[in-house]
């Protein structure tokens, strides 16, 4: 006997202003991302993720590069914004050991609350193309920079150390920290992490 009773319908995703739009498809891209890596970062994924047709993201981006790019410049604002949020305002004095255990407590808290975001700044994230690892680099040479500045501030312009060098080290040190965070949590919490950070700062940076 023939089933009468009726197909199920397509439940599409509701309508929505054009710029909630896409924000929702980056979110979307977002999580394809973190779960899948940049070589199935696809029209056909961001849609099926979103819960919409690809019509629809055609219509928001055009295709997947100006997603993409679009992608990179919300993910690199918001790791950026988080960062430099700990930066101190320039020439105002800090004391220098307690604020870089702070920073490294701050950011390490950003990396923990969204993960999404910070795990393709991270490098964590797998197949990264050429461009992305470009913006990941230009991002850690700004924070580079203004760690640097902070030191020049602090230690005075007759410190033999070299600061470039050590905010360098440091940005790296943290860098790695949080990718141990994100990758393996339970072996290194942020406050095993934060311990190791401390005992390194108890050799002191001035000379």
């Amino acid at each position: 006997m023939a089933n009468d009773r009726p197909a199920a319908r397509r439940r599409y995703a509701a309508r929505m202003p054009l710029e909630e739009r896409r924000e929702a498809l980056l979110d979307a891209a977002l999580r394809v991302l973190g779960r899948d890596g940049y070589g199935q970062l696809t029209i056909s994924a961001i849609a099926a993720e979103a819960g919409v047709t690809r019509p629809v993201v055609y219509d928001a981006y055009g295709g997947i590069d100006p997603l993409l790019h679009a992608l990179l410049d919300r993910t690199q604002q918001r790791a950026t914004d988080a960062a430099l949020a700990l930066i101190p305002a320039g020439g105002v004095p800090v004391e220098l050991d307690r604020w870089l255990l702070e920073a490294a407590d701050g950011l390490l808290q950003a990396v923990q609350e969204d993960p999404e975001t910070w795990r393709p700044v991270l490098g964590l994230t797998d197949g990264a193309p050429p461009a992305v690892r470009e913006r990941i680099e230009s991002t850690l040479v700004l924070l580079r920079g203004f760690v640097a500045d902070v030191l020049r501030t602090n230690l005075g312009p007759e410190t033999e150390l070299d600061v470039e060098v050590v905010a360098h080290s440091l940005v790296t040190l943290v860098q790695e920290f949080a990718r141990l965070l994100l990758a393996r949590p339970d072996e290194y919490p942020k406050e095993r992490l934060l311990a190791a950070y401390a005992g390194m700062l108890a050799v002191r940076l001035r000379t």
